[in-house]
């Protein structure tokens, strides 16, 4: 599995790669550079935004759900117009929102954090239908949030804590007991950001300041690890029309290497990724 640029534009702190189905185009985010991205038939295309934001979920062809610091809004990719669907944390200008992504049942998970990544102060939420419900607090990096193929299951980190936890759910996709550990990383150089699963239920995880994407099968143990020229991998999609190349972001923050904060896509012979599915308002 070899790796290839895919865009050459510097992202101070990358995230939110995705591929919307319906456009089969891809998207990411620059959080601090408040920008959302895309590259699509090679043209480079990008829209300003407000605040910093940083994760997304697809509603129609032209409307998409969008993560910032105070709100999840309805954003239309057509003339950059948008709405607020909920707020988010509104009333604490020390977070911002960070990882998330739309589950099977149509529902969309969020984490928040502080600006400054201070100990514990973001949360996990799930807005499903209209109803923003906050599912656990006391995060401190909130990351890797994905889904099993079947939907019963739900994956999320905290990379101050190199743990990963898995999440059994009911068939309206909220938590149906405790989390439990799935990846104990503690001790090692090893600090898990954003993820998504496969068909075969395989985890694909950046891991930041490692420069790597590891693969673990679905009881934990890794099956691939596959290097990248950016230090600071930080969100993995699959992308195309066959769902069979995985898009990588990174982040230049702190770094000045060429290569840090651009974006990259890995041929993933074997491997399949599956439709992101439509966020249900």
């Amino acid at each position: 599995m070899t790796a290839a640029l895919f865009d050459p534009r510097i992202c101070e702190l990358g995230e939110g790669a995705f591929w919307h189905p319906e456009r089969e185009q891809a998207f990411w985010f620059d959080i601090h550079g408040r920008r959302l991205l895309s590259r699509h038939e090679g043209q480079e295309l990008e829209w300003r935004l407000d605040e910093k934001a940083s994760a997304m979920g697809w509603i129609d062809r032209d409307l998409v759900l969008i993560a910032t610091e105070t709100a999840l809004i309805r954003f239309d990719l057509r003339d950059g117009q948008h709405e607020v669907l909920t707020a988010l944390e509104d009333d604490q200008p020390g977070t911002r929102s960070n990882d998330g992504r739309a589950d099977p049942r149509g529902g969309f998970w969020i984490g928040t954090m502080a600006h400054d990544a201070s100990h514990e102060k973001g949360a996990i939420y799930r807005y499903y239908r209209g109803e923003l419900r906050k599912l656990r607090d006391k995060m401190s990096i909130p990351n890797a949030i994905c889904f099993s193929p079947d939907g019963r299951l739900a994956y999320f980190a905290d990379t101050a804590r190199q743990t990963v936890w898995s999440q059994e759910l009911d068939n309206k996709g909220w938590p149906a007991s405790e989390a439990s550990v799935f990846l104990d990383l503690t001790g090692t150089d090893e600090h898990p950001d954003g993820a998504v699963t496969d068909t075969q239920g395989r985890f694909w995880n950046a891991r930041w300041g490692s420069g790597a994407v590891v693969c673990h099968a679905p009881d934990g143990h890794v099956l691939h690890r596959l290097q990248l020229p950016p230090a600071q991998t930080t969100c993995p999609a699959f992308i195309g029309k066959d769902l069979d190349r995985l898009l990588v972001t990174s982040a230049a923050e702190n770094l000045h290497g060429p290569q840090d904060g651009t974006s990259w896509v890995l041929e993933c012979k074997g491997a399949r990724g599956r439709a992101e599915p439509r966020v249900l308002l």
